[in-house]
């Protein structure tokens, strides 16, 4: 697989089922890092204009998305309640995906083995690239992170990090937009 510059033109973020009594069972300094580099991505995306999509897995049962996340989303954005962890299975996900001519589609959130590891082998079966911002997914133990990691890599997506991610839409060093990111990151 060829691996290139994210382009802003067909690339969206999907935050994956960032929820209160889920995060609540993470590791605490793990989950942290995870919320602050999901808000990163959040930020940097809507900066850069570029779509935005959230899911909340059985929300009666694990609750709404964190307040943190969700006071970065921009305004209008709302989660797609779903209760398969595919993220692909859910109509109006696949819809907002094919009505921006997605090709890329960066994913962050929980839990990385289940519902992220599941969303990205839908998306690849779609013919899209998940890139996995390493450092923005989480799971209640540290093994079943690296293993949802790990199976990701060998289906063939793109395992990266958020500062990568951010970098590489931005491109060039000296535009507004480069500050914009660069101070993000700090």
């Amino acid at each position: 697989m060829e691996i290139i510059q994210l382009d802003r033109n067909d690339t969206a973020l999907l935050v994956i089922d960032f929820q209160e009594r889920l995060a609540n069972a993470m590791p605490s300094s793990v989950r942290e890092q995870a919320e602050k580099n999901t808000r990163m991505l959040i930020e940097g995306f809507s900066h850069l204009g570029m779509p935005i999509l959230v899911t909340e897995q059985y929300p009666k049962g694990l609750g709404p998305t964190v307040e943190g996340v969700a006071k970065a989303l921009p305004a209008g954005i709302k989660a797609s309640e779903k209760v398969v962890f595919n993220c692909c299975e859910v109509g109006e996900v696949s819809q907002k995906l094919a009505e921006a001519r997605v090709r890329h589609v960066v994913l962050c959130g929980m839990e990385t083995h289940i519902c992220v590891f599941q969303t990205a082998r839908g998306l690849l079966k779609r013919d899209m690239i998940p890139y996995v911002a390493a450092d923005a997914v989480v799971s209640r133990l540290p093994h079943n992170r690296e293993v949802g990691i790990d199976l990701m890599r060998r289906l063939g997506a793109v395992i990266t990090s958020t500062e990568t991610v951010l970098f590489d839409l931005v491109g060039r060093a000296g535009t507004a937009e480069f500050k914009f990111i660069s101070n993000l990151v700090k």
